[in-house]
């Protein structure tokens, strides 16, 4: 039984839908979004509602996934999305001119990452990162393609983190014995 897929997606106010057979398009204030729906798996619009219709038990997973899906579009283009990264270690620092990013994270040289299209950069203070746009997958793997640059270091915990990310530090070398 999906609790998920059975939960209907309210509607917020600026939001169009356009429902097809194989393609649920969303319109909104902040941009526009494209779900895949899978076969066995119906919308309808009720009202100012969504509700995500399944044709059988064996479409069960198919059905919270894409509720959740078509849930994140609405919020997407209606409120948008924002992820935060923090930077920690001395030198280590960010800049961002235009669609380009450009790192400096202890390596012998700068690192220039590109930014997708939706996806806006702010940054505060040189080492706290905020990254924002209406699609939440595009907005995650940015996150994670920036914070793959340098991870945080288990010692010592400096490297690109998100920012709330709870690490476990490792114990150095104990010095000492025979």
């Amino acid at each position: 039984m999906s609790r998920v897929g059975k939960k209907p997606i309210p509607l917020p106010k600026g939001v169009k839908l356009n429902i097809g057979d194989q393609v649920l398009k969303v319109e909104g204030p902040k941009g526009k979004l494209e779900v895949p729906v899978p076969a066995g798996v119906r919308l309808e619009q009720k009202d100012n509602e969504l509700q995500v219709i399944r044709d059988g038990d064996q479409f069960a997973a198919l059905h919270g996934l894409t509720r959740a899906l078509a849930n994140n579009a609405i919020t997407g283009v209606s409120t948008g999305f924002t992820r935060e990264l923090d930077i920690v270690g001395i030198g280590y620092r960010a800049d961002v001119k235009g669609r380009v990013a450009t790192f400096t994270l202890g390596y012998s040289h700068p690192i220039e990452f590109f930014l997708p299209e939706g996806v806006d950069m702010k940054i505060d203070k040189q080492t706290h990162i905020v990254l924002s746009g209406h699609d939440k997958q595009v907005i995650g793997q940015v996150a994670a393609n920036m914070r793959a640059l340098r991870p945080p270091d288990p010692y010592k915990n400096k490297g690109v983190r998100y920012t709330g990310e709870k690490l476990r530090k490792k114990v150095g070398k104990a010095a000492g014995g025979k």
